[in-house]
């Protein structure tokens, strides 16, 4: 089982490397169907494979001038908050059965595998859905409200499930800083390395043990399979491989949900 681990851990890099996205929301069901972690390790680990592999993208984007750094601080430090306090606060004091129905008790892990398991399919939906990706006109202005409380949501969304949100955070950028796409992609690879690696080290990594030789071995091959991307991505059209992972997608969306409540492990 750990040998396909680490496999999936070169899949996810692979994923991030050649489509530039996808193969951070895999970490979860790996770390904890293929590693045996429970929903609180794997969510926190989960948070620093993503936001290692998010700021080695996001660095080479802006190699690239495709991340704008005001509108990354901007809509970066409310998420970094809504990280902090669903980590710090909110995850250590959830009880372990959320709710009671008769004889059916929904888990904490019910709950937020439930929940990844949502923003999965949601995912998946971006990647295969057929429609151009609208874009903004590159003049940037900023809806400061707004962008404070997307940032909080998306930042509170990733605390509580251990994915970076990036489907999430581009279409934000686009709307409501009038961001064009190619800099929307790069400034959200940017937001999501600082909510995701802050988020770990100001919540989990204080208050949980953190075995590093496993999380910095399973990070290392990860990255292997990011710069593995980048060099298929130069004989394959990341475009046309991206549909396929969507369909893959869905099919751990379902697994992990199958697996929470009809196998109820």
């Amino acid at each position: 089982m750990e040998i396909v681990g680490y496999s999936m851990a070169v899949v996810i890099g692979v994923s991030l490397g050649l489509i530039g996205g996808g193969g951070s929301i895999l970490a979860v069901p790996v770390l904890a169907y293929l590693f045996s972690f429970d929903e609180k390790v794997a969510t926190a680990y989960s948070l620093f494979v993503v936001g290692v592999a998010a700021l080695l993208g996001g660095l080479r984007q802006n190699k690239h001038h495709n991340v704008d750094w005001r509108t990354a601080i901007i809509f970066g430090l409310p998420a970094i908050v809504g990280v902090w306090v669903i980590r710090h606060y909110v995850i250590p004091i959830l009880p372990e059965v959320l709710l009671t129905i008769g004889d059916f008790e929904f888990t904490r892990r019910m709950g937020m595998f439930g929940l990844f398991s949502i923003l999965m399919l949601w995912a998946a939906y971006t990647m295969l859905s057929d429609k151009e990706s609208k874009s903004g006109t590159g003049e940037v202005t900023y809806n400061y409200p707004l962008i404070v409380a997307e940032g909080l949501v998306v930042g509170s969304i990733t605390g509580f499930v251990g994915a970076g949100g990036g489907f999430l955070i581009i279409p934000a950028l686009v709307v409501l800083a009038n961001l064009d796409i190619k800099k929307a992609i790069g400034t959200s690879l940017i937001i999501i390395a600082l909510k995701s690696i802050l988020g770990f080290f100001l919540g989990d990594a204080i208050q949980m043990k953190i075995d590093w030789s496993f999380l910095l071995g399973f990070t290392a091959v990860a990255v292997v399979g990011i710069f593995l991307g980048v060099y298929i991505g130069k004989f394959i059209e990341g475009k046309k491989l991206q549909k396929g992972f969507g369909y893959f997608i869905i099919g751990m969306a379902l697994f992990m949900f199958g697996m929470e409540f009809i196998v109820k492990l």
